[in-house]
């Protein structure tokens, strides 16, 4: 639809933003209105080489561009190869992934993977062979209508360029919500959760909506490796700053 046909559909029926109930205006990334959409915290460099947490920086840095890691991935590196998200659980962000989740508002997931692509797909290896969503149990997917991750790792494919395979990976038991619980109960509740298609290969990308402790994504790429991934990425459009993996 041409942009005098939107603002003549505005102008009948004011479009409102799903997150402020705002009318969208200048700068909307719709559904999102401008605001909301300049409200969202971004993650740039510097960052952790490994699992994308930001890292403070400091004058007369050694070299702007020196490989960091933080304490933890150095400690213990993670099953995944890296991690990149695009900006903060916080805010306008946080609130609009809460539109898409848990009131169906499914146009969300076209800003949303729009902004991951933004932020993260210059930062991203090359060759990467498939982007895999982390999947629903199938009682929750039924009920909500759709799986989040999905509806991101679809728009995500099509603008790298790249294929999504949905149905590489599958949940196979029940899991809780992960956010009603603690760190060490996530890990306990998704641990061998998930599996692979077998004969897996290349350098796959896991997909999803919201980065927390990283339980859920440490046991997808552990899924993935046991099926012959060589090398396992992660894309969330959202992390939680403050926590470590």
């Amino acid at each position: 639809m041409g942009s005098w046909a939107v603002a003549a559909l505005d102008l009948l029926y004011p479009a409102l933003c799903p997150v402020c109930r705002e009318a969208l205006g200048e700068g909307r990334r719709d559904p999102l209105c401008g605001t909301c959409w300049a409200g969202i915290t971004r993650i740039g460099p510097p960052y952790c080489a490994t699992c994308g947490v930001p890292l403070p920086t400091f004058d007369g840095e050694r070299s702007p561009g020196a490989v960091r890691r933080c304490p933890a991935c150095l400690a213990e590196p993670p099953a995944f190869d890296y991690a990149r998200a695009a900006a903060q659980y916080s805010g306008p962000l946080r609130e609009a992934l809460h539109e898409l989740k848990f009131h169906g508002q499914r146009a969300l997931a076209v800003p949303l993977a729009d902004l991951l692509v933004e932020q993260c797909a210059g930062a991203l290896p090359a060759a990467i062979d498939a982007l895999v969503p982390v999947p629903l149990g199938r009682a929750r997917e039924r009920e909500r209508g759709f799986n989040q991750a999905a509806l991101i790792a679809e728009r995500v494919a099509g603008a790298l360029g790249v294929p999504a395979r949905p149905r590489w990976l599958t949940r196979v038991r029940p899991t809780q919500p992960q956010s009603d619980l603690g760190a060490a109960e996530r890990q306990a509740n998704v641990r061998n959760a998930f599996h692979a298609t077998p004969a897996l290969a290349g350098h796959l990308v896991v997909v999803d909506d919201v980065l927390t402790t990283g339980a859920t994504v440490t046991e997808c790429a552990r899924a993935l490796r046991a099926a012959g991934a060589r090398r396992v990425g992660v894309l969330t459009v959202a992390r939680v700053v403050g926590l470590t993996l």
